[in-house]
């Protein structure tokens, strides 16, 4: 299997094609996302309801450590769009099915860091904020010890987030079209991030600014959701071309 190294031009290309896709399938891809900004807009909602709102930030990037395994659907999408067949939810479905089994064990390994991050991020919250309710109102009385908070769990979850997304970046792509078996897709994946490291993680910065940033302001998600999982697709198939 061939590697290409990656440079800042594939991420530029990367998020044109991203684009391009998503306005192709717009209406199935946000279709798709909605049920993500649902499951959002369930958990911010809970968190302001029980005066726990410095908690959103974290509980936002949180997300980007189970959001590789939905790429699955997209992909699916996107596969159906480009071989000329009827796009729906039907091909969602066939992209979760056409994938390697394996990616379900790799979902497993997503589900536990993102439950080691949140216990982490829980722990933090109760040592440094105690556990009187934090309103929206109340940010900015507090802001010292959210700052506080904010950063260390900023900490706590680069780690797991670049464990993962070294893991993660390529062999869910890989998984998803399977083209390689579990072990096989993670050591590509690690190569590849590291074999153009400056630029795959400023790829993983854009990932998680604009992520992150579109959970906050919610709205924003069924838009920057397909966009980036077409963006992450095309970045995959310039660094590792169909044969």
């Amino acid at each position: 299997m061939k590697i290409v190294p990656i440079r800042i031009a594939n991420c530029r290309r990367a998020l044109a094609d991203g684009w391009k896709m998503a306005n192709a399938t717009r209406g199935i891809s946000i279709g798709y996302s909605l049920v993500f900004v649902l499951g959002g807009l369930a958990i911010i909602g809970s968190l302001l309801a029980q005066g726990l709102t410095p908690f959103i930030i974290p509980a936002a990037g949180a997300f980007m450590l189970i959001g590789p395994v939905i790429l699955a659907g997209f992909f699916g999408v996107a596969t159906a769009k480009e071989r000329g067949e009827v796009v729906g939810f039907g091909s969602i479905v066939a992209g979760f099915s056409g994938a390697h089994r394996a990616l379900w064990a790799l979902s497993l390994v997503c589900g536990l860091l993102f439950m080691i991050f949140v216990t982490d991020a829980a722990i933090l919250y109760a040592y440094m904020l105690g556990q009187a309710p934090v309103w929206l109102t109340e940010l900015i009385p507090v802001a010292d010890g959210v700052i506080k908070f904010f950063k260390w769990a900023a900490v706590s979850g680069f780690v797991v987030a670049l464990l993962l997304y070294c893991i993660s970046a390529f062999s869910v792509p890989l998984l998803c079209d399977a083209r390689a078996n579990l072990v096989q897709a993670i050591v590509i994946s690690v190569r590849i991030v590291f074999g153009s490291f400056p630029v795959t993680m400023a790829w993983a910065g854009i990932l998680a600014i604009l992520i992150i940033g579109s959970i906050v302001l919610l709205p924003l998600l069924p838009l920057a959701l397909p966009w980036l999982a077409y963006s992450s697709r095309s970045l995959y198939r310039q660094a590792i071309p169909m044969v």
